[in-house]
């Protein structure tokens, strides 16, 4: 016996038409389904898996937007440190400046 989605004359059930499938008030979808246990047709897997990867490029791109936003931040941060860090060595400065003045007397 041939899977359904391959016989001839049978067509694919679509989303909005499968019991696990709830349409909100907005028309947005809610997919009940689970891969593991309760999917109807091999196609359905399929949907699925693209279904999980919108959801990733989604989140990757909303991940890009948060570190445009803090980009500058960052690079505020990196100037402030840099400073501070130059500030430092030119407070210690004296301190090598006298080495050197003994070494070159000690020779």
């Amino acid at each position: 016996m041939k899977p359904r989605a391959i016989q001839r004359g049978a067509k694919m059930i679509q989303c909005k038409d499968c019991e696990f499938c709830e349409m909100g008030p907005d028309r947005r979808r809610t997919f009940k389904c689970d891969p593991f246990v309760n999917i109807k047709e091999p196609e359905c897997l399929a949907k699925w898996q693209l279904i999980r990867l919108d959801m990733l490029v989604s989140g990757y791109q909303q991940m890009l937007k948060w570190y445009g936003k803090l980009a500058p931040l960052q690079d505020k941060i990196v100037r402030y440190m840099q400073r501070e860090i130059e500030d430092l060595d030119e407070a210690d400065q004296w301190k090598l400046d006298e080495d050197d003045e003994e070494e070159e007397n000690g020779l």
